[in-house]
């Protein structure tokens, strides 16, 4: 099969397709023939050498796919072949084949087609996972959402507007925000421009924020913990701001308040089929009913995938960035 190899750590260019083994398929997995594996800032961190996959996983970088099994390992109940799916998976996504645990997987939802159902796994999964299973996110309450037009804050949005949550995002131009404003943000604060803090504070008559949801880390985390309400909840889940900084613990103290970090690629697979599972419950059907939707910014065939790259840090796209492994060239 074809697969985009990284021979080693480097810039886009690091990047190479080769034809490489088919997944070998071990009891409880089944075995995916890709439609479309969706970009993510993490697989930029692991073609620079910065993010290693676990042990065990795919050395291919991919962290989530759509297609249709082509073949069941031992052990496996409750899928079909021919079955359409989208998978959360530890590696491996950029390739016309994956082999992926059976409690990954999910079905494509009722009303998205199968190339853009490689946009929702990890997306969902994370947002899922942090937002409402670990920070507790309640009607009413105010989520702050870090890089509010990304593919993680483009499905925030969604899926706090419809749990009732009001959201304000910082985003870095007007069509971002305007693009945010359109899923249903309400505070809108381009952090070129403005302070979040003194914005999001104004907009809330003084509350602040019960949970935010920041890929930033260490240069906003002091501003982050001064905007956390009283009982507030600061999940961070990336460092693209750096990894150290000093914390006030009395201003955490005084207010009550969670400071959580974590990740999701290297949570074992009895805590992933959790968070999947808990992902078709909760958001599946709001997918279906139209609800919540992914948003797509642009598709490259597969062995384009430093291309795709390249606008992942360019950082001027809305929403997902998909390899459609169908459509080579």
């Amino acid at each position: 099969m074809r697969a985009i190899t990284i021979p080693e750590p480097g810039e886009a260019d690091a990047l190479v397709p080769a034809d490489v083994p088919t997944p070998e398929v071990r009891s409880g997995e089944v075995l995916v023939e890709v439609a479309a594996a969706g970009v993510n800032r993490a697989d930029v961190m692991q073609r620079k050498g910065f993010y290693p996959p676990p042990e065990g996983a795919s050395a291919y970088p991919g962290l989530e796919v759509s297609g249709t099994i082509v073949q069941l390992g031992p052990d496996v109940e409750g899928w079909q072949v021919g079955d359409e799916v989208c998978a959360l998976l530890s590696g491996g996504g950029y390739a016309e084949q994956v082999a992926v645990p059976a409690g990954q997987l999910l079905p494509v939802p009722e009303g998205v087609d199968l190339t853009e159902a490689a946009a929702l796994p990890e997306v969902a999964c994370t947002v899922w996972s942090n937002v409402f299973l670990t920070a507790n996110l309640q009607p009413g309450q105010v989520l702050l959402v870090h890089g509010g037009s990304s593919g993680i804050g483009t499905m925030a949005i969604q899926l706090a507007r419809e749990v009732g949550a009001r959201v304000a995002v910082t985003a870095g131009s007007q069509d971002k925000l305007d693009a945010c404003a359109e899923l249903g943000a309400e505070i809108l604060v381009n952090y070129r421009e403005q302070d979040f803090v003194e914005e999001v504070r104004r907009a809330t008559d003084g509350h602040g924020a019960d949970v935010i949801l920041d890929v930033v880390g260490a240069k906003y985390l002091d501003r982050n913990t001064d905007l956390l309400a009283a009982n507030g909840r600061l999940v961070v889940i990336g460092l693209q701001g750096g990894r150290k900084a000093e914390i006030d613990l009395g201003r955490l103290l005084a207010k009550r308040a969670a400071l959580i970090a974590t990740s999701l690629r290297a949570r074992p697979a009895a805590e992933k089929a959790t968070i999947v599972a808990a992902v078709r419950e909760h958001v599946w059907p709001l997918v279906a009913a139209g609800r919540v939707r992914p948003v797509i910014h642009e598709r490259f065939p597969l062995e384009q995938a430093a291309e795709a790259h390249r606008l992942m840090q360019g950082s001027t796209h809305v929403g997902k960035i998909l390899l459609d492994v169908g459509r080579m060239g």
